[in-house]
């Protein structure tokens, strides 16, 4: 009887047995083959700048690599190590097909840990998590000088520092107190293995490289550091300038006296444009030269008035006009009073008068002579003849004057010399 039921009962759990792995069986085949998960976990940092980049092994997997996408996922470390609550992770990057998570723009704490994890989906199917450990003030790494430069003083080099700067755009001298700098600097040369380094440390933001050569080209790099986990970055590119000396005596004065020059030449300049426009202008407003008042009896109203006067028509103004006749000057007549006590008394005196101021003529000329003569000549005679107009000016004189002396008695002395004297 007993030994019956021991194999009823053995039979039973042979048979729940079978069925245990069938279940299991089918639940295998049901769910695939399971992915690998992401390997190589590591953290690319620079000050304030995370992103957490991992590699993932397809040829573990028989899913499709296009297919694949990651989840990356962190909390913070102390939630971890509580009891009380389970941890709540906060989701970074959702199902991408990059194997990077940017952790920048999470706002991640300098002085926090955190924990990260990433795993690998595809088809609705996820592999296991892979965690990782991240402290940024531990493990970020610390950037060289924003921007370095060089200044020559005298002999020597000033050189301005600008701090490494967070995501934010400031100071890592937030984070980092007691980050400080090493100066690498040396005399540029062609030869580089007659390179000679000197090193100087500072925390300060402007430093001064003494004991330098004037006139020298010197190089600078400089590096930033933090004694707390032993940080440094990388030197910056090697910049360099040349150091200058004391200015001679002579440079000096001719500096002085050049802009003394360039001084007074450019007072006199803005003193000369004023006085030039001024003078511009009022020639141009008020000219120098002025019409004649009888053509401005024509142009004005009124000699006195300023108001031109308006234009007429051609027709009109060619009534207006009188025709002008232009004459050489007319010629001086001489009259010569003789009284006759005076001929008889000083004959040589006469004919010595008479022969240095009477033009002679010839005694065909004479005999046609009205008694009135010119001491201009016989070219301005002949130049007055020429023109009609003049000559009836020249005989209407001669009558007038011969009016003026009525009662007179003429005499005609001629000489030998065919010289016309007329007396009175």
């Amino acid at each position: 009887m007993s030994s019956a039921l021991y194999v009823g009962l053995l039979l039973v759990c042979l048979q729940k047995s079978v069925e245990i792995n069938c279940i299991a069986v089918t639940t295998l085949a049901a769910v695939g083959p399971e992915l690998a998960p992401p390997r190589d976990l590591i953290m690319i940092t620079l000050n304030t700048n995370y992103a957490l980049s991992w590699d993932w092994d397809r040829d573990q997997s028989h899913a499709d690599s296009h297919a694949v996408t990651f989840t990356t996922q962190y909390v913070g470390k102390y939630k971890l190590e509580s009891k009380k609550t389970s941890p709540n992770w906060s989701t970074a990057c959702e199902e991408k097909s990059h194997r990077s998570c940017d952790l920048t723009m999470l706002g991640l704490h300098y002085l926090g840990i955190y924990m990260l994890r990433v795993r690998a989906n595809a088809d609705r199917h996820h592999s296991k998590w892979v965690q990782l450990e991240f402290c940024p003030d531990k493990d970020a790494a610390l950037g060289p000088p924003d921007k370095v430069d060089l200044v020559p003083a005298g002999s020597d080099l000033d050189v301005f520092i600008s701090e490494p700067l967070t995501s934010i755009n400031t100071s890592m001298k937030e984070h980092l107190s007691q980050m400080y700098y090493n100066i690498l600097y040396w005399e540029h040369s062609e030869d580089s293995k007659a390179l000679r380094t000197q090193t100087l440390s500072s925390e300060a933001k402007l430093v001064t490289l003494p004991g330098l050569k004037a006139w020298t080209l010197y190089c600078v790099s400089i590096q930033s550091c933090n004694n707390f986990y032993n940080k440094s970055s990388s030197f910056t590119s090697p910049q360099c300038m040349q150091t200058e000396g004391n200015t001679p005596w002579w440079q000096i004065i001719l500096y002085f006296v050049g802009s003394l020059v360039i001084f007074f030449l450019v007072m006199l300049l803005l003193l000369y444009i004023p006085f030039w426009c001024y003078k511009t202008l009022k020639a141009t407003l008020y000219p120098s030269n002025q019409l004649p008042p009888h053509f401005k009896e024509y142009l004005y109203d009124s000699p006195s008035s300023d108001i031109p006067r308006l234009l007429t028509p051609v027709s009109e103004s060619e009534l207006l006009c009188d025709n002008v006749i232009i004459c050489a000057e007319p010629t001086v007549l001489e009259i010569h009073i003789f009284h006759p006590d005076a001929m008889a008394s000083h004959p040589s005196d006469l004919k010595s008068d008479t022969s240095g101021r009477h033009s002679r003529q010839d005694s065909s000329s004479s005999s046609g002579d009205s008694g009135v003569y010119s001491t201009g000549g016989t070219s301005n005679l002949s130049q007055v003849n020429s023109n009609q107009t003049c000559r009836g000016t020249e005989d209407l004189e001669q009558v007038k004057m011969l009016e003026m002396t009525p009662g007179l008695e003429t005499q005609l002395l001629i000489a030998d010399e065919g010289i016309v004297d007329m007396c009175v």
